[in-house]
């Protein structure tokens, strides 16, 4: 029966506009009245062949056939939604908001559209544009590409709402909005954000509501080693393990402050405790190389070093540590190969600047 159906599309000289992106339907979408030439089972195949075509990567033909559609005249409901769907997807995001801002003047109801205008205001940094379009909506999930309360809480932060972000952010991981754990995942997305010292103070916050709450000394700690206060990171870090004494990334983080405090034997210890509770994580195995070069032991950094390679070998840093490790044994041409291996994926990885269209 499928089948058929499938047949029945490609076969119509009308339906055949290709397939579209595979984003739900809008009810807008669903319910709008038929157009004047074309029936209301036809403008449906029609929108959904072009959803289709854009969620199999080929927006451009998309909006080939919606220009196509528009010429030929005649009144299709829906077809500003997908069209903005299309230039979202294709990237060209004040096109995408232009249509998604006609869409919801022609069905002022349409809960897709206004989540994805609100979506591409944040992506093209208007987020007090952006708020009222995700707050009308969010109380009816996430019908689009991203749930409105994590866009929410950034466009919060944005405008240094805080509060109103820890409550967006409690609501997307269904926390009490004044919980520990709302303070304590609002504290890592603004430490995400470098928004230090209001990370700190929320990650405080966490802990005074609940003094054993797991990962809040630790979060703490990353806040101070991203402050560069060093004595105060380890303190953090020390807390944790005393109360946390299983959890890998507790050793991993309490032996870089240590390596930057210049306690490599601490280091050294304290990474190894890391991976044997983490042993598939490569982080502990880099800081080890690190340390053990700082100690003058370029063997033993190797030896680490090239386990953390066979673990992931596009790590720019394993490799630059790699370098040094050989150049100090004297292996010269392996030294260069991995020198030059590491500032080819550095540039690769260095953050581009989005253009918008």
């Amino acid at each position: 029966m499928r089948k058929r159906q499938l047949h029945s599309i490609a076969s119509s000289p009308f339906l055949a506009i290709g397939m579209c992106l595979g984003i739900c339907w809008s009810a807008s979408a669903q319910t709008a009245a038929p157009a004047q030439s074309v029936s209301s089972t036809d403008l449906a195949a029609t929108l959904k062949s072009l959803r289709l075509q854009i969620d199999t990567g080929h927006p451009d033909q998309a909006l080939k056939h919606i220009a196509e559609l528009r010429q030929a005249g005649g009144i299709l409901p829906g077809l500003s939604a997908v069209e903005g769907l299309a230039y979202y997807a294709e990237g060209s995001l004040k096109s995408a908001d232009a249509a998604f801002a006609q869409a919801l003047a022609e069905s002022p109801g349409d809960t897709e559209s206004a989540q994805m205008r609100g979506l591409t205001l944040v992506r093209l940094g208007r987020p007090a544009e952006a708020i009222p379009l995700l707050e009308s909506t969010r109380d009816k999930g996430a019908v689009s590409k991203a749930d409105p309360n994590y866009a929410l809480a950034l466009c919060y932060m944005d405008l240094r709402r805080y509060d109103e972000a820890r409550r967006a952010f409690a609501a997307q991981y269904g926390f009490a909005p004044d919980s520990a754990a709302a303070y304590l995942v609002t504290a890592r997305m603004l430490l995400r954000r470098d928004f230090l010292s209001v990370a700190q103070t929320f990650a405080q916050k966490s802990i005074d509501l609940e003094p054993t709450l797991p990962l809040a000394h630790e979060l703490l700690g990353e806040i101070a080693l991203a402050a560069s206060h060093v004595d105060e990171a380890i303190a953090q870090f020390e807390q944790e393990r005393a109360h946390n004494p299983l959890e890998g990334i507790v050793y991993d983080r309490l032996g870089d402050a240590y390596i930057r405090a210049g306690r490599y034997d601490e280091a050294q210890r304290s990474l190894q405790q890391a991976v044997l509770l983490e042993p598939n994580s490569t982080g502990p195995y880099i800081l080890l190389g690190k340390t053990l070069l700082k100690k003058k032991d370029p063997l033993g950094a190797a030896t680490y070093l090239e386990r953390a390679l066979q673990m992931d070998s596009a790590n720019y840093m394993t490799h630059n540590l790699l370098g040094q490790a050989y150049r100090a044994m004297g292996r010269h041409d392996d030294a260069a190969r991995e020198t030059e291996t590491a500032q080819k994926l550095q540039n690769a990885n260095e953050p581009k600047l989005e253009s918008v269209r």
